[in-house]
């Protein structure tokens, strides 16, 4: 249940990405529409060329109309941009998480679970994998993926879900800032195969490794339908981030 910052907020399911040629620049655009395009040449660039590869000045160049001092205008680094893409390739997700939050129907355990299920299946997990294979090792982008699951997800998200559960008696525990924290350093960051590389059984015997350590917390969060769907997932981010 990644989170990258900024509340466009990391999914669009469905990523268009227009052909370069396509691009036709018009005066006094609104400035929502030279960030989108930005954001689109660059999403197809990463693709193309991975993160790693691709130049602000390669973004200028696929742009044709822009200079530098536009694109700057707007984003003050290519690590802006990139955050700014994938808060976009994630957005209908977080929209459809807090959804979830807010439904009347769902016990705390329930949200819980559906909230992971629809993370697991996220249909742009794979494209975001394909543009970062290597930026979650670094050291910059990591810390910001540890504050904004720290500072961000786990008590905005998870822990009022929790509280939730802890009312309705579906989730027992005398902890629940402290749970929501560490269901997501866990499920985000230890189980993350980018960040700690681990060879196929390596991350099934963590799979369930965690799934142990939640039951035993009463958060029984990961049946085996899900816990398949978070080893494929894996496996797609290994294979992405192989050379």
């Amino acid at each position: 249940m990644t989170r990258i910052l900024y509340h466009a907020n990391i999914d669009t399911n469905g990523m268009y990405v227009l052909k370069r040629g396509d691009y036709v620049m018009a005066r006094n655009k609104h400035p929502e529409v030279t960030i989108n395009r930005i954001l689109d040449v660059a999403t197809e660039l990463f693709l193309e060329k991975g993160y790693e590869n691709t130049t602000i000045q390669d973004i200028i160049n696929a742009l044709g109309d822009l200079s530098k001092g536009a694109i700057y205008h707007h984003f003050k680094s290519k690590e802006e941009i990139i955050t700014a893409v994938i808060n976009r390739l994630y957005k209908d997700s977080y929209r459809m998480y807090d959804e979830i939050k807010a439904s009347k129907e769902l016990t705390g355990i329930e949200k819980l679970r559906k909230l992971f299920v629809a993370s697991a299946g996220n249909s742009n997990q794979e494209t975001v994998v394909k543009v970062i294979p290597h930026m979650l090792k670094n050291p910059k982008f990591l810390a910001i993926q540890l504050d904004s699951t720290i500072n961000e997800i786990a008590p905005n998200l998870i822990e009022p879900i929790i509280l939730e559960g802890i009312e309705d008696g579906s989730i027992q525990t005398d902890y629940p800032k402290e749970l929501a924290e560490v269901i997501l350093l866990l499920a985000n960051i230890w189980l993350n195969p980018l960040i700690f590389y681990c060879s196929p059984e390596e991350l099934y015997r963590k799979s369930m490794f965690l799934k142990q350590i939640l039951i035993s917390l009463h958060v029984d969060i990961f049946d085996d339908g899900l816990m398949e769907t978070i080893a494929e997932m894996n496996q797609k981010k290994l294979k992405n981030n192989m050379p």
